[in-house]
């Protein structure tokens, strides 16, 4: 036995599967007469007679109205919360239903069925299921200029008809489930498909994908000398605000760049922005539902409150992820003293894969090594400031010691995401509202006897790449009231477009060799500052620096040093750009090289394949379980339509 091809509902041998086709061929677009829709779905089509066969076969009404394809078009309104209604289903009828003109079937265009489909495809998405085989655009429907007709008509001709004064951006400020959030970003993603586009960074422990949305003028590709910037949010999953406000910027800068916003289309032309709501959609389902418990008043709302700082918070593996990150700052404290030992790009210990790595963990330290992030910000809640790394105390039995990094001079524009304000039982007003993360509080944990030691992924974020991560608490309510969710934003709005903006400080540039090839992996270090840059694959650099006098040297291995002195003025706008040309030398033994640790290692990642065995065998049957909507089409006699199963 073979499958037919993936829009078929049925198993068929290959032979039946020629025999069908052959027999939809001869009979289903030449029968004998038109007859009236009695489908009670299709009634309103924009026509009253359709004939059998129809397009996909079915011989009578009747066997329509039994077929999986129907029962779908009854319940795609309440599936998708009515996104796309009723644009999907009367797609859908014009082939079931299909329009009858001289006792000969009329198939629809092909451009509508697209139009739906780019328009409407992440709805389906958001829920988990595929694109339905009878919708294919290619199979059954057929070009203008084969007569077909338009189902959609009449709805252009209304909405067109309804519409009035300039477009605005429109956010529905509530709180999304994790599928409404999916759906959400897909939905931004297809209208403004030129700059934007989704994509999967991998799986939470239940399976959940972790998605991103990125906006950039080549969505999916490095633009040399473009620099990229992140934000993630609801790493603690009942802490929510962050999330919600990710999910309106996403809107926000869709919606704002087609309206001509000049400032949106400056950002977007010039960065790649990479936007993950939910790190933690696991933690935030349990959130959720202690959150709907609150509204219980025969339990105790005193233990729900507190429950509520607690529930979710970490994953369903009951993994803090902001404590699950490999400790590289040890590392670099244990480094400080010796000039010839780096303190920057260190490996991530082989050690580190031999304990509870959460598969949110790995995903996001795989998408932190594979882009060239400058800038990011991780939103949090429960607290009104912004920290800085180190998170973790340079004396690890002090738990509240001033710990800064070789870049504490570097100021970026954020303190408008804080505010001066004794606030959640804590005064930051003295320092403007930003704090260093181990002044605050030291985020070492320790485990067991072996003293494995995690810590946060700013620190990891910094000592392992070329990005610099603030933490941003929102506000001490960790999951405020939908009323509240509208004057959050216009609160955080105007912070979180300028902290994007602010990963265009300080230089960048290009080191290539004398022939103009960019050299990938090279490093830019500013003196006076022990911390050095490296070059991306095409030899382009980012560094942020404060306005001032900087002695940059660029180095690589088999390559003579280079320095520039430069001068950052004040009124600068945007970064300077500095390149550097590298010419060939001699390689000869540099006593520097033999004294940096780690560096043949740094591109292993799980060399053991620990958490790859893991991960298949933690989530291998969860992939394969059937979505929450399956049971509508378990009960019926017909067979099931694995059609509409995604993985299938």
């Amino acid at each position: 036995m073979r499958r037919c091809p993936n829009f078929w509902p049925v198993l068929y041998s290959c032979e039946s599967c020629l025999a069908t086709i052959a027999f939809i061929s001869r009979n289903a677009f030449v029968s004998a007469t038109c007859i009236d829709v009695a489908l009670g779905y299709c009634q309103d089509m924009p026509y009253s007679h359709t004939i059998f066969p129809n397009i996909v076969g079915h011989r009578s009404r009747q066997e329509t109205e039994m077929g999986a394809e129907y029962l779908l078009l009854s319940v795609v309104h309440g599936l998708l919360n009515g996104e796309c209604s009723p644009d999907i289903r009367l797609l859908g009828c014009s082939v079931l239903a299909p329009q009858c003109r001289g006792d000969r079937i009329r198939r629809p265009c092909r451009s509508s069925c697209e139009e739906v489909r780019k328009a409407c495809g992440h709805a389906l998405e958001g829920i988990d299921m595929a694109w339905p085989f009878f919708l294919d655009c290619d199979r059954f429907f057929v070009s203008d200029q084969e007569g077909c007709y338009d189902p959609l008509a009449d709805l252009k001709e209304v909405a067109f008809a309804n519409f009035s004064g300039e477009p605005s951006t429109i956010i529905q400020f509530i709180y999304h489930t994790n599928a409404q959030m999916v759906n959400v970003l897909k939905r931004t993603a297809a209208k403004c498909s030129d700059i934007s586009r989704t994509y999967s960074i991998g799986r939470s422990a239940e399976g959940k994908d972790l998605l991103v949305i990125e906006f950039s003028t080549n969505p999916g590709h490095h633009e040399l000398r473009d620099r990229s910037s992140s934000m993630w949010g609801n790493m603690h999953g009942n802490e929510v605000l962050g999330r919600q406000l990710l999910i309106y910027l996403a809107e926000y800068l869709c919606s704002e760049y087609l309206l001509g916003n000049e400032r949106i289309q400056t950002l977007i032309n010039t960065t790649r922005i990479h936007i993950l709501p939910s790190m933690n959609p696991d933690g935030y389902e349990l959130a959720s539902a202690e959150m709907a418990d609150r509204s219980d008043p025969e339990l105790d709302q005193d233990a729900q409150y507190f429950n509520g700082w607690l529930n979710g918070r970490r994953n369903s593996q009951n993994i803090d992820l902001n404590r699950n990150f490999p400790d590289l700052t040890s590392i670099a404290y244990s480094r400080r003293r010796y000039r010839q030992f780096r303190i920057d790009h260190i490996p991530i210990p082989d050690s580190f894969w031999f304990n509870k790595v959460a598969p949110e963990t790995y995903a996001v330290m795989k998408w932190i090594r594979s882009i060239p992030f400058v800038l990011s910000a991780s939103l949090h809640g429960g607290e009104l400031l912004v920290s800085y790394p180190f998170d973790f105390s340079k004396h690890p039995h002090e738990d509240k010691m001033f710990s800064p990094t070789p870049d504490e001079q570097v100021r970026l524009r954020c303190s408008d995401q804080a505010t001066a304000q004794d606030r959640c039982g804590a005064s930051f007003a003295h320092r403007g509202g930003i704090i260093n993360g181990a002044e605050w509080y030291s985020f070492c944990w320790r485990y067991n006897i072996y003293f494995f030691t995690f810590v946060g992924m700013a620190d990891f974020n910094y000592l392992h790449s070329n990005c610099f991560e603030l933490t941003v608490e929102l506000g001490c309510e960790k999951f405020p009231p939908e009323d509240e969710l509208y004057p959050e934003w216009l609160r955080n709005k105007e912070a979180l477009l300028s902290f994007m903006e602010a990963v265009h400080q300080g230089i960048k540039g290009v080191v290539k060799d004398e022939f103009g090839n960019g050299i990938k992996g090279a490093t830019i270090s500013v003196r006076g500052i022990r911390h050095e840059v490296t070059t991306a694959e095409d030899g382009d650099y980012w560094r942020l620096l404060n306005p001032g006098v900087h002695v940059l040297t660029a180095t690589a291995s088999g390559y003579s040093k280079v320095m520039k002195r430069v001068n950052l003025p004040h009124n600068m706008d945007k970064a300077g750009r500095v390149d550097f040309v590298l010419k060939k030398v001699s390689l000869e033994p540099d006593v520097d090289d033999l004294y940096i640790p780690g560096v043949e290692t740094y591109e292993r990642f799980d060399p053991y394949n620990q958490f790859e065995s893991y991960r298949d065998r933690e989530n291998g049957e969860e992939r394969q379980e059937k979505p929450w909507w399956w049971s509508y089409f378990t009960q019926t006699s017909g067979s099931s339509p694995t059609w509409l199963l995604r993985n299938f």
